[in-house]
Parts: C-alpha cells; structure tokens; sequence
C-alpha cells in the first residue's frame, strides 16, 4: 500500500490517523519504513535528509550498526526480566558519571513518565503542593504538564488540555521563560506552599527558545530562598550538546533532572534522578510511590549503552557547528528575498520563526506565521528534506549528517522559500 491507503486505514484505527498528535497534517503525513544515517525513506522509496530525527533521540542517525548489533545480541538474550539487570546498572553509571547532580536516579519508560514521577516526589520531599512551569514548557502528557504547554498542543491551538481536572489545574502556576520578574512574583505570593519549578533549560517544544539574562542562575537563586526544588527537564537537551546535561555546560546544579530521549538511543526510556537525599524519599526507601514493568528494561538499556559509548569519543562540535552553518545560510537566505524571519540556534538544534521580533518566550513564539512554516514544511517535502511538521517543534542535527546533506538542504532551503514567498 502507497501513503495514501496506508493512512485512510490509519483513520480507522487511531484518532485522525496517528498515534501522537504532532505527527498529524494535511493532506496525507509521509509513511516511513527505513531509516539509515541521515536519510529516512517512505513507503513508495522517496528518500529524505531527516532533521527531525523523531524529535531528538536519534542523535547517531538511523540504524546505527553497533546500536543495531547490541538490541540484537539483547534480543538473542532476553528482553524482560522483571528484575534488576546489569545493563541498568551499567546505564546508570555512565550517566551518573557524566551528569554532575544526579547522584541516584530511577529509569522509567518515558520522559513524560520521568517528568511525573519527579514532580510527585518534590511534593513529597517537601511537603507542599504547587509546583510552577514555564508558559509554553513542554514536559509530557500528564495531568500536572498540560497547563499551558507547548509541543503538539500550541500546533492546533489548544494550550491546555480538556480533561485535566480544576483541581489539578489549580495546583499548578505558570510563569514565563525568560522573565525573572514573573517566577519572582509567584514566589512572593505563594512561595511557602511552592514545591518546585519545573523548565526545561533550553526550551525545545516552542521552536527553540535559549535563556537570556541570567534566568536560569536567578530560578536557582530563588529556589534556594524558598527552600523549593529545582527540577531541569533535560529531556531533549540531555547528551544532546555535549556528552553531559546543559546543566553541566552552564554549572547551575538542579535538585533534580529528567531526561529521555538520546540516553534510550531510539528506545523507550526516561530517567528522573537527583540529590540522595531526595531520591531515597522513593519507595521502598521512602513514601513516594514510582514503578514500571518495563523501567529500565534490558533492551532500551542495551541500546543507551551503545549509544551513550559512542557519543563519549564523538566531538560534539562537529553537530554544534553544523547547526551553526546552516543556521547562517538560512539567515542570508532569508535576507536575501527579503523575508521576516528569526533563525534561533542553539548548539545543534534550530528552529526558522516567521517573525519580525525575535523569539524569547512562548507569546513570541506563538506571534509568527505557522501558516507560512506549514507552506515550508511542504514544499521541503517535495525537495526531499524532512524537518518537524510544526513550527513549534525543533530541528536537529545528528553526527550522521554530512557536508553533502548540508549543501542539498541550503539548495532545498533557497528553492522553498522563494516559492512561498508572498
């Protein structure tokens, strides 16, 4: 069956056709069946320079040979066991090694998993109930995350969602990324009752968002004051720009960091973990309750050992840079043909913003053209170059892409937006 017949079965079986909302757009979403190094290919052969790398984990590229190898051999050996494993316990010190504030940590299934389970325990640990996000911070698909949040939400408009009971809303306040003066005002009113501050510290579900002025330094000063937690999302950007969390290249320690994506190597995984003392508040140690048939799993385990290995001798700035250069080339483009675009970088992730102002934080984000990025996204489709659907997603790059890949993708770049051009 071609894209077409695939996805009107699709429809039948799963709502609008797709099994998370992000992957959904008009007129058919492309159907994919491999993926090797920077390419990805569809049903009917086309091939596709990825830059979405399904939305971050697949920082080695497709079908990584010595990631294939291990999830094979693991396979060969077992997939679940039900008990501990040495692959958990191998997993866990390399991460342990690299990322300076989780000195324990529990794995679960995935980043929304990881994100829950770590809010739940800095309401345990400190007895309080609110918790506050950042407006447009994404961090999964529970109930305590769907308040204002970005990702597949703001792509069809709905910032929150329908089913989150008042009471649960009510629990959570909302400040906005990269305005100090908004964290400092919840804290003054209800700091004592704060549990903790949740962001991720480069926002990777609005676009791409960096932190200005200090805003990431001053959350933990305050949170130090109020004797609430720190809590750094780090699923996207953990392993992402150095072998390390952000939190080790900038050197503010959180109280606790989850993380996904890369550390699973394509595989289902998540990871929430911390200071000691707050993570044996964790049952059976302590009175907050977190399990997982499938946590730390022997295969996901298996395949962010290998590729955890391989990042460890990668030089990072080969990505880093390669972002850089395309990020350029896109604002000479764009400047070129006369067209209000923000181009945001950070290491290797990027994002195109049609927009006069620049994009600092969720109203900014939400203010340019998804209309315009959409008749982008679409004409990049047709010149072979896969990036997220959504304008309120991010780009990546992975160590797969190559200087021929970048080429093709300037090209592709310069031909798409002249045609949507007004």
């Amino acid at each position: 069956m071609n894209s077409e017949e695939l996805f009107k079965e699709a429809q039948t079986l799963f709502p609008m056709g797709v099994n998370s909302p992000v992957r959904y757009y008009k007129p058919v979403p492309v159907i994919f069946k491999h993926g090797y190094g920077s390419k990805i290919y569809d049903v009917e052969n086309h091939e596709y320079i990825d830059y979405s790398l399904a939305f971050g984990p697949m920082i080695l590229g497709h079908a990584n040979k010595t990631v294939a190898e291990k999830i094979k051999n693991q396979v060969d050996s077992g997939i679940l066991f039900g008990s501990l494993t040495e692959n958990e316990v191998k997993l866990g010190e390399i991460i342990r090694n690299a990322v300076g504030s989780i000195k324990m940590m529990r794995f679960t299934n995935s980043g929304t998993e990881a994100t829950m389970h770590a809010i739940r325990l800095a309401r345990g640990f400190t007895g309080r109930k609110l918790i506050v996000k950042m407006e447009g911070g994404y961090h999964g698909a529970h109930d305590y995350a769907l308040i204002k949040s970005g990702s597949g939400n703001i792509t069809f408009g709905v910032p929150s969602s329908a089913g989150v009971p008042e009471e649960v809303s009510k629990t959570v306040l909302v400040g906005q990324y990269n305005d100090i003066e908004s964290i400092e005002t919840l804290f003054k009113q209800y700091g004592n009752d704060i549990a903790c501050v949740i962001t991720e510290p480069v926002l990777g579900n609005i676009g791409v968002v960096s932190p200005k002025n200090d805003f990431l330094k001053s959350l933990r000063e305050i949170t130090e004051k109020y004797s609430s937690l720190l809590i750094f999302d780090e699923v996207i950007t953990g392993f992402r720009f150095a072998f390390k969390g952000y939190q080790d290249i900038i050197g503010i320690k959180p109280d606790l960091t989850t993380m996904g994506k890369i550390i699973g190597g394509g595989a289902p995984i998540g990871l929430f973990g911390g200071r000691e003392d707050i993570m044996e508040k964790i049952s059976p140690s302590g009175d907050v309750y977190e399990a997982g048939t499938f946590s730390g799993n022997p295969l996901s385990t298996a395949a962010g050992i290998a590729t955890l290995e391989i990042l460890r001798n990668k030089d990072y700035n080969y990505i880093n840079n390669y972002a850089s250069m395309l990020g350029k080339a896109l604002e000479e483009i764009t400047s070129e043909l006369h067209m209000d675009v923000q181009i945001n970088v950070a290491y290797s992730m990027l994002q195109m913003f049609f927009n006069k102002t620049p994009v600092v934080d969720y109203r900014t984000a939400i203010s340019s053209d998804a209309n315009k990025f959409r008749r982008l996204f679409m004409e990049l489709l047709k010149l072979g170059i896969y990036v997220p659907p959504s304008q309120f997603e991010t780009q990546f790059i992975s160590f797969a892409h190559t200087d021929s890949d970048l080429n093709k993708t300037v090209d592709a770049y310069t031909k798409a937006l002249e045609s949507i051009r007004d």
